[in-house]
């Protein structure tokens, strides 16, 4: 018996939006994956010595890499919020017996997410007390 396999284009998911999305947010961490390497490599060098700590310094302000750490903070930004965004959809939060609305759930995540990012900003500008 032979079984039928109807053939399925290579960019089939190109035909649909949310399908885009989610391939896009996948790849985010493609980036996010290379800053921690970037971040391994910066311990092995400290760990090494100063000279091969100002040497890797000195590399990371290459124009690559300057471009790199702008596509990877914007892949991180929006790996974050499509996964804010999908925090209704994994909890149902309830308040006297009312379910709260997604919104208000996406909208205090991001709220949250601001004020960390604001605080742990300041910490790390602020030096060394």
């Amino acid at each position: 018996m032979t079984t039928y396999r109807r053939p399925v284009p290579l960019l089939w998911w190109l035909g649909t939006p949310a399908y885009v999305r989610f391939a896009i947010r996948e790849l985010t961490c493609v980036f996010i994956a290379a800053y921690v390497i970037l971040l391994l490599i910066l311990v092995q060098r400290i760990a090494t010595g100063p000279a091969a700590y100002e040497a890797y310094l000195r590399w990371l302000l290459s124009p690559a890499l300057l471009g790199f750490h702008v596509v990877a903070l914007a892949a991180a930004v929006y790996h974050t919020l499509t996964w804010l965004r999908l925090a209704p959809l994994a909890v149902v939060v309830r308040v006297r017996g009312r379910r709260v609305p997604p919104s208000a759930i996406i909208a205090g995540n991001i709220a949250l997410w601001i004020v960390i990012s604001v605080v742990l900003g300041w910490v790390l500008l602020r030096g060394p007390a």
